[in-house]
């Protein structure tokens, strides 16, 4: 096992690590939109859903993979209400590749996101 971590992206706010990569596999860990300062955004769906991708996209750098490797997303929503929103943005960034998805509505998430993504990916 290999432990991705990188300044690109926010640090683990917990006893866990931004994800890890197994034989060609990355796990990531949940991504909610904080900056790398760890700083929580505004409040608004579409600005938390496009710093959650840019989050996910420097763990997968890290790890040597890519949105383009994406096999599997889970999305964890506060709110279903956001679906549509969280939609639109989704789209722009799996526009052509349409890795499989989970998307679930919580009660809540760390530091009160909106929205968090964790993603298996392969590694090239």
């Amino acid at each position: 096992m290999k432990v991705i971590a990188t300044n690109e992206a926010p640090a683990a706010i917990g006893p866990y690590s931004q994800g890890i990569v197994v034989n060609n596999l990355f796990f990531s860990s949940g991504q909610i939109p904080l900056t790398t300062e760890g700083v929580m955004i505004s409040s608004d769906i579409k600005e938390q859903t496009h710093q959650v991708f840019r989050n996910l996209q420097a763990v997968l750098k890290e790890a040597g993979a890519s949105l383009e490797t994406v096999v599997k997303a889970t999305v964890f929503i506060k709110n279903m209400d956001d679906f549509a929103a969280i939609n639109e943005i989704y789209g722009e960034y799996f526009s052509v590749h349409k890795p499989a998805r989970s998307c679930v509505e919580v009660a809540r998430l760390p530091k009160d996101a909106l929205i968090e993504i964790e993603v298996v990916a392969l590694v090239k």
